[in-house]
C-alpha cells in the first residue's frame, strides 16, 4: 500500500461524511475529465487513459499546470496519485468508506522538495485550503446529485 511522504516538511490530513452513498462519490471523485464540472478550483483535467496505476492525467489548478501519475488505484476505496510539480514533489492519498448511508472520504497529502523547505507554512496553509475546499464541493456536489 502505497502511502505519503511522512517526512515531507508538509503533510495535511481532512476527512468528511457526506450524505450520499459511496458509489456516487466514487463515481464523481475518479471521473478525472469531469471534475471541472463540479470543483471550481480546477480548470481542466485530462485522464490520458484507463484509471489504473501507471496511468498519468493532466490538470490545472490555481494557476498550476500539474501532470499526475495513479500510483494505486482500489476501486470503491482508494486512488492514490503523485508527481513533481513546479519543484514540489506531491503525494495524494484518497480513502472512501460506507458507513450506513453516508461516505466517509479521507485525504492526505504529502508536499517536499526546494519550494517547501522554502515557505512550508506558507504552503501547508494554501495545501489545506484547497484540500478544504476540495472536499467541500464533492461533498456539495454529491450529496445536491444523490
Amino acid at each position: 500500500m502505497i502511502t505519503i511522504d511522512e517526512t515531507a516538511p508538509v503533510i495535511v490530513r481532512l476527512s468528511t461524511e457526506i450524505a450520499a452513498p459511496l458509489e456516487r462519490v466514487w463515481a464523481l471523485h475518479t471521473d478525472i475529465d469531469g471534475w471541472p464540472d463540479w470543483n471550481t478550483h480546477v480548470d481542466r483535467a485530462e485522464l490520458d487513459g484507463p484509471l489504473l496505476p501507471g496511468t498519468s492525467f493532466h490538470w490545472e489548478t490555481h494557476g498550476l499546470e500539474i501532470t499526475s501519475t495513479i500510483r494505486e488505484f482500489v476501486p470503491g476505496e482508494r486512488l492514490v496519485w503523485g508527481g513533481p510539480a513546479n519543484g514540489i514533489e506531491g503525494v495524494h492519498v484518497w480513502t472512501f468508506e460506507q458507513r450506513e448511508d453516508r461516505t466517509v472520504v479521507r485525504t492526505e497529502e504529502s508536499w517536499s522538495g526546494a519550494p517547501v523547505d522554502a515557505a512550508a507554512d506558507e504552503l501547508g496553509r494554501a495545501l489545506r485550503d484547497s484540500l478544504e475546499s476540495w472536499l467541500a464541493a464533492l461533498k456539495s456536489h454529491a450529496e445536491r446529485s444523490a
